[in-house]
């Protein structure tokens, strides 16, 4: 990933020298397991662990003639550890090696994002919660539909944030495994007990069948749950972008002294850090949809899956690093602005309460589809007139024959659409 999107802990958990020493704790694994089995001796036992390290300019000048990473990776441990290297490796492949370090690596990155999706949660929760009783307009189809509350709006988001975060949770745990099984998965030159101590000592579980490899809709599972949950981090700015338009401009994203909008019009404040994310969210998909091409391999194995996860790996999750850290600050960072919230609520002449007064009516008795009618003729007049819809209501005779003038005031009311902010705030955050 490129450097503008990548943060420094991802970044070194990714790099090169970070790889090949996952690779090394794995092969130090299955070495402890030889040792405990009586395989290898104390002597060289304490050799491997001792000399055990990573070059890695020498691991690239030997694969610049090997072609092969894994053999130049364990050529250059054998330089550097003597003769008791022969044990490195017993009875491996090399995808017993690299699959079992991508799920230690894999499951590092998660750990971290896990800790990321926090992060987004106390921003939501803390947002939501300090805007309780700010009444807005709420907008179905991008239209003026009825009142709800900031409080309630960003809730929401925290409910489907918790969710996102409880995916990605089981998506961690379903990649926490090894495999130490050999060729083609039949332990001929190894056995499971060496495969259950290895990946004890890794912290991983024994993958419960395995080919040559670990079959990768484990890993289509965490893309895919990284992918969901950036269209939830896209859903979220959507709306954020669309309550900066000028002609809402209900929050606005902080902007700092000395920061520009455009290199031609000085007056601009554009939404760059959600816009910027709606892009981050879809390279996630689209690396999902690479993870999930990557399902169907031939027969025991095949590398085609390979050269997808070096990429994808890596960019998936500094992405979604980058991604979190920006959308907490960006939550953090938001200005509200009531006096606009207010006018919106208001620039529909108050039509909202249309429902409202259609089912008074109803209660009175009156036939639905009749009296849709009747309110929708007060409704349609106080759209085309701009006069208020609550005056219209009160002057028409047909319906304030059946309405006493302090029923009518009860109507107009707004707190009524905010009666159970508090049940819907306690379901989300707890009591």
């Amino acid at each position: 990933m490129i450097a503008r999107y990548t943060r420094p802990e991802m970044a070194e958990l990714w790099s090169l020298e970070s790889r090949y020493r996952a690779w090394l704790e794995v092969e130090l694994a299955v070495c402890e397991a030889w040792h405990e089995q009586g395989v290898i001796s104390v002597e060289d036992m304490a050799a491997i662990r001792d000399k055990a390290a990573i070059n890695v300019d020498r691991i690239e000048e030997i694969e610049a003639t090997t072609r092969h990473d894994v053999i130049a990776f364990l050529t250059s441990l054998e330089e550097k550890i003597g003769p008791a290297a022969r044990f490195i490796h017993l009875g491996c492949t090399s995808s017993d090696i690299v699959d079992s370090a991508g799920a230690l690596l894999l499951v590092r990155a998660g750990e971290r994002l896990l800790e990321d999706f926090d992060l987004v949660l106390d921003a939501l929760k803390k947002f939501s919660l300090g805007h309780k009783g700010v009444i807005c307009m709420g907008r179905t189809h991008g239209i003026h539909a009825e009142p709800t509350t900031y409080a309630l709006k960003f809730a929401g988001f925290h409910a489907e944030f918790q969710r996102h975060r409880e995916r990605f949770a089981a998506a961690v745990e379903d990649i926490r495994v090894g495999k130490i099984s050999g060729a083609v998965g039949t332990y001929a030159f190894l056995s499971p007990d060496i495969e259950r101590r290895a990946c004890e000592i890794l912290g991983l579980k024994p993958d419960t069948i395995s080919t040559q490899i670990i079959q990768r809709d484990r890993y289509a599972h965490y893309f895919t749950a990284l992918a969901v949950a950036g269209g939830g981090i896209e859903r979220l700015c959507t709306e954020l972008r669309h309550l900066q338009r000028t002609e809402v401009h209900e929050v606005e994203e902080g902007f700092a002294k000395g920061q520009k909008g455009s290199s031609a019009m000085p007056h601009k404040r554009n939404p760059i850090s959600a816009e910027n994310l709606c892009g981050v969210a879809r390279l996630l998909r689209g690396n999902a949809l690479a993870a999930l091409e990557n399902q169907a391999l031939w027969h025991e194995r095949d590398i085609s899956h390979s050269s997808v996860e070096r990429v994808i790996m890596p960019d998936s999750t500094i992405l979604m690093d980058y991604a979190l850290h920006r959308l907490a600050s960006l939550i953090n960072g938001l200005r509200v602005l009531p006096e606009n919230i207010e006018r919106n609520l208001w620039g529909s002449h108050g039509i909202f309460f249309s429902q409202r007064v259609l089912t008074t009516l109803i209660g009175k008795g009156l036939p639905r589809q009749e009296t849709y009618v009747m309110v929708q003729r007060c409704a349609m007049e106080s759209w085309e007139s701009g006069r208020p819809f609550p005056d219209i209501v009160r002057g028409d005779a047909e319906i304030t024959k059946h309405l006493s003038r302090h029923e009518l005031d009860l109507l107009f009311d707004t707190s009524y659409y905010t009666r159970y902010e508090n049940v819907s705030l306690s379901r989300v955050f707890g009591d």
